[in-house]
């Protein structure tokens, strides 16, 4: 019997009952990018009795299989968070002297 896991989203937002297929998690619910967009900073993933956190993830794809919804998250390095932060100071400092990049 497969366990089911549970998915707690940066928001608090808990996705149920998913499954592991590989590296894709199989949800029977209807999920869409807008369901993950800005609440992937921090990501727990629960079995019941273990517990992991991924810290600055992103969603890769979530396709429609039949009636079930798979995706995939992964974890940024720490060199494309490292990255992510300077463009962003990058354009903020660009915005705050209006210069365009």
């Amino acid at each position: 019997m497969e366990k089911k896991l549970t998915m707690t989203l940066a928001d608090g937002t808990k996705l149920k009952n998913l499954t592991l297929n590989s590296s894709n998690y199989v949800s029977q619910t209807k999920l869409t990018e807008a369901d993950f967009a800005g609440k992937l900073r921090t990501v727990t993933v629960s079995d019941g009795e273990t517990e992991e956190t991924l810290e600055h993830c992103e969603l890769v794809q979530i396709t429609q299989m039949g009636k079930e919804y798979w995706f995939v998250i992964r974890e940024l390095s720490s060199a494309e968070v490292a990255f992510n932060q300077l463009q962003a100071d990058l354009e903020y400092v660009a915005a705050m002297t209006d210069v365009n990049l």
